[in-house]
């Protein structure tokens, strides 16, 4: 199994506590193309099936306004995307639905030991075999929790 992690820019690219109305079409643009050539690529080579493409980060941006910020947004961890594509992922499939503000996820929630646990599941690895037990308690990556998200998957 090979790995290929791609970023874009410096670590505050996409940290648009400021400056968004600029920043973030120029971030956009500058990703959009590419990740799109990528896909692309990866399908006419007859590899997107056993290619898993992910493309998100850590948390997403509130809808409003940051508080005292300049042209900005803050985080949010209760309402974001992540994009998958290819490696056993149903294609155009849209999963999860944040409220009519698009602050909170609403329905479909997927946590971040779900998306874990169907990113290896997805990679032939069951997040359930990879516990290890150490002063009596288990761990393993999805924090002993984490369940594939079977409605995604091909």
């Amino acid at each position: 199994m090979r790995f290929v992690q791609a970023t874009h820019g410096p670590d505050t690219k996409w940290d648009h506590h400021s400056g968004l109305i600029t920043g973030l079409p120029q971030s956009c643009a500058e990703v959009d193309r590419p990740v799109a050539g990528l896909i692309k690529d990866l399908k006419s080579r007859g590899l997107l099936d056993e290619t898993l493409v992910l493309w998100g980060g850590e948390f997403g941006r509130t809808p409003g306004a940051e508080a005292g910020a300049r042209n900005g947004r803050d985080h949010n961890p209760h309402g974001y995307t992540m994009f998958m594509a290819g490696g056993g992922v149903k294609p155009g499939h849209s999963h999860g639905r944040t409220d009519d503000y698009g602050y909170y996820a609403i329905e479909n929630k997927v946590h971040i030991h779900d998306l874990h646990a169907t990113i290896l599941h997805l990679l032939g690895l069951d997040h359930e075999r990879l516990t290890y037990r150490s002063q009596g308690r288990d761990f393993r990556l999805t924090d002993v929790e984490g369940l594939v998200v079977d409605d995604i998957i091909v």
